[in-house]
């Protein structure tokens, strides 16, 4: 009975450290995707915002602001919209085209 409990533990341990070069190769960094009625208002303001286009990704915590929503427009275009923790808009990316915008401009 102990040798199995050592060779379940065994297998436990190597499952454990298989997943650990996955978060390691990600940076450790986990998007976490906006959710509930953060996200419809966050929607909500990124949309009003770009004036087109549907959600394709969300996140919360970025790096440049509380809340980035991505917006994909109806020509194909991306624009990751900056909001704050009050879904104001705090900036704009357009994905690929690196034309960075504040809010206001």
């Amino acid at each position: 009975m102990k040798k199995r409990n050592k060779v379940i533990l065994a297998g436990m341990v190597i499952a454990g450290a298989a997943a650990v070069p996955t978060v390691a190769a990600a940076g450790g960094d986990v998007d976490m995707p906006i959710t509930g009625a953060d996200l419809d208002q966050a929607t909500a303001a990124a949309l009003a915002y770009t004036g087109d286009g549907r959600v394709t990704g969300t996140e919360v915590g970025d790096e440049e602001s509380f809340y980035e929503v991505e917006v994909t427009l109806s020509d194909g275009s991306q624009v990751d919209v900056q909001l704050d923790e009050q879904f104001n808009v705090v900036g704009s990316e357009a994905d690929g085209k690196g034309e960075d915008q504040s809010a206001g401009e």
